[in-house]
């Protein structure tokens, strides 16, 4: 008799071809958003120190980028504006003529299919950092959150105005999607969609993102209104809220060290649901790979399969375009 069962495993794992056949979940270039970061100014591309291979871009720019995006597959941008002038309430950040606003015209204009994304926050337009305005005893700690909604809530309807296809509110604000979803709605934009960032943590992760945005140097921290890392039900009642008040999708962020959010969000909500594949998270890898101690593809993909795995539709990842390659 032999010394094994009859079942081997390996059977269906001797081959590439067979293992394909198999594979219980499949990464594809329709499942990535790309962001791309858009500066004040003419004729800059410029590479970001903290995120290798990704780019400032100003907006005559920008086109060209978000069109290499497009032609590889990719059916969406997420786009992050940075002022030339930062306030303590950035006003900057709704303005018609803003520095995202006419980078959200220009894309829609030049490539009409190529869904566009905008995050709405406050970090890279105020002089101190933080996702809204603060007051308060503790100045430096407090983000007051109605005076931010209202605000948030005029950079929606700004970028919707300026052509964008789903707004991200990410500065975790008590009621910011019902706000946001009024405003919109009060201006005629019924079928703009909201992406919220539901489940954000007070990550580590976000280093060489704040690098890029200049939202790095400010007094305090973003504890009093980003989630405890240590919490999951907490995430629950986040994503709960969200959903009652007009969300569309749901997003974690960060997502690699998040798996197990990701899988429960999955789990209990029917909505389609967004992993952010943070800075912190690629520019680990970059550095790893240029060190050789690990294969960028390779880790690169089995970190991005992982998140689909845990339940993520879709995925914001400074590796789309690479992935894309990589894919085909």
């Amino acid at each position: 008799m032999s010394r094994f069962p009859a079942a081997r495993s390996r059977r269906l794992r001797r081959n590439d071809s067979i293992r394909r056949m198999v594979r219980e979940h499949a990464l594809n270039v329709e499942d990535l958003i790309y962001p791309l970061f858009v500066v004040p100014g003419k004729n800059i591309k410029k590479e970001i120190p903290s995120l290798p291979k990704q780019f400032h871009y100003s907006v005559d720019r920008i086109v060209e980028a978000a069109q290499e995006a497009a032609d590889l597959g990719i059916l969406a941008v997420l786009i992050f504006g940075l002022p030339e002038v930062k306030s303590p309430v950035g006003e900057e950040s709704y303005h018609d003529h803003g520095v995202a606003q006419a980078a959200i015209k220009a894309i829609k204009q030049a490539i009409p299919k190529l869904t566009v994304i905008t995050d709405v926050c406050l970090c890279s337009y105020t002089d101190h950092g933080h996702c809204g305005p603060v007051g308060g005893r503790q100045e430096e700690f407090n983000v007051l959150n109605d005076p931010t909604l209202e605000i948030i809530s005029k950079i929606a309807v700004s970028h919707a105005k300026a052509g964008a296809d789903i707004v991200a509110p990410s500065g975790m604000m008590d009621g910011m999607v019902s706000s946001i979803r009024t405003a919109l709605d009060q201006a005629g934009y019924h079928d703009v969609a909201i992406l919220s960032y539901s489940v954000k943590y007070a990550s580590a992760f976000y280093g060489p993102f704040r690098l890029a945005v200049d939202s790095a140097h400010f007094s305090g921290d973003r504890k009093s209104y980003q989630m405890d890392p240590a919490n999951i039900h907490e995430g629950w009642r986040e994503a709960e809220l969200d959903i009652e008040e007009g969300a569309d999708m749901l997003m974690v962020k960060p997502a690699l060290a998040y798996l197990d959010v990701i899988y429960s969000l999955k789990q209990r909500y029917a909505m389609p649901l967004v992993a952010y594949n943070v800075s912190g998270e690629y520019s680990m890898i970059k550095a790893a790979a240029k060190e050789g101690l690990v294969d960028e593809k390779s880790t690169a993909l089995e970190s991005l399969t992982a998140m689909k795995r845990a339940g993520a539709d879709l995925i914001i990842t400074y590796f789309a375009k690479d992935v894309a390659v990589w894919l085909k």
